[in-house]
């Protein structure tokens, strides 16, 4: 039996299948490519040495959906597919409902025609109201303020619902907070489409002379230098939170969340002059007025991920600042440049 990963092409899906791969797993990659490329399976299946079996399919079309779980017997599922950006669901919120409400409930109904009822699914640190201490717990206030985390706490609750409704369901629901870095190979890595919308890969793209500034968003929070912290989580140990989940839901029922993040946070400053002394350069930055919206710190307490999964995140943040600028020089333009090579 194969495990199906919706998104598997993108950033944080393409890691996972290395880790699933290197774990023993079979698997099937379902995915539109609308954020992300072929050329990251291609790296997947040169970094393991094993074959991807992939279908471009969007979760909106459920008869083309159906057909993949016609065709291949899975055990479970771990869903990544939907769109991300938080700046632009406010802009466009009604693509985010669209395509991350009505694709996972397209999902979750072909998984019970065919009695596929395992998932792992990819939420988000979003679906938190702040918090005045800034450290998340899974019991913490849930209000998220954009349109993207309230699709992803629309999903959560969905899910809770069809647990109750039929007690064969095991669900993990992850909720990440920022994952960075990439593959220590240098070749899968994070490859925005456009100005990236997080911070470290707009650092690195920076530091590459691809982009100008790094614009830094307020300087007048209550944290060690007036800049916002977040916690950043390595991509691959990120990756293997997810194989852990797995675990837990081949011999478990119901729905368990878990925060997946270091348990530290970084301030914005931090993280420039970290990646610094990676990059071995300066990297310019110009202060500007606080973003609607923005908190001042916000961290996970992955203390349940520990207890519950046997997850910890091992990897420091000179290790993902390492790795991130790895991939970028080898890829300053993304995946699209080296596509373009290998045609010649």
């Amino acid at each position: 039996m194969a495990i199906l990963v919706t998104g598997g092409a993108g950033f944080i899906g393409s890691h996972t299948c290395i880790e699933l791969l290197n774990s023993g797993y079979d698997l099937v990659v379902v995915d539109n490519l609308s954020n992300s490329s072929m050329a990251s399976i291609k790296k997947v299946e040169e970094i393991t040495a094993k074959k991807v079996p992939f279908y471009n399919v969007d979760l909106l079309d459920k008869d083309s959906l159906g057909s993949v779980f016609l065709h291949h017997d899975f055990e479970s599922v771990i869903h990544f597919a939907g769109v991300k950006a938080v700046g632009e669901s406010t802009q466009n919120p009604l693509k985010y409902y669209q395509n991350n409400v009505m694709g996972t409930l397209n999902l979750c109904e072909v998984m019970q025609n065919h009695k596929v009822l395992k998932m792992v699914f990819s939420s988000s640190a979003t679906v938190y109201s702040p918090s005045a201490s800034g450290i998340m717990t899974e019991e913490n206030l849930l209000g998220a303020s954009n349109p993207y985390g309230r699709t992803k706490l629309m999903i959560e609750e969905l899910l809770k619902d069809l647990s109750a409704s039929n007690n064969n369901w095991s669900i993990s629901i992850l909720r990440y907070f920022n994952p960075i870095g990439a593959h220590s190979s240098g070749q899968i890595g994070e490859d925005p489409k456009g100005t990236p919308n997080n911070l470290l890969p707009y650092i690195a793209q920076v530091a590459s002379g691809k982009l100008p500034i790094v614009r830094v968003y307020g300087i007048d929070y209550d944290t060690i230098d007036g800049t916002g912290v977040r916690d950043y989580v390595h991509v691959v140990d990120l990756a293997k939170g997810h194989i852990k989940a797995l675990d837990k839901v081949k011999t478990s029922n119901g729905v368990s969340i878990y925060n997946l993040g270091t348990g530290k946070g970084y301030s914005v400053l931090e993280m420039i002059r970290a990646f610094e002394r990676v990059a071995d350069r300066k990297i310019p930055y110009k202060i500007e007025a606080r973003r609607d919206g923005d908190v001042a710190i916000c961290y996970a307490d992955p203390s349940k991920a520990m207890l519950e999964l046997g997850w910890v995140a091992v990897r420091d943040i000179e290790e993902m600042c390492e790795d991130a600028w790895r991939w970028q020089k080898n890829y300053p333009e993304g995946y699209t440049m080296s596509e373009m090579m290998n045609k010649f």
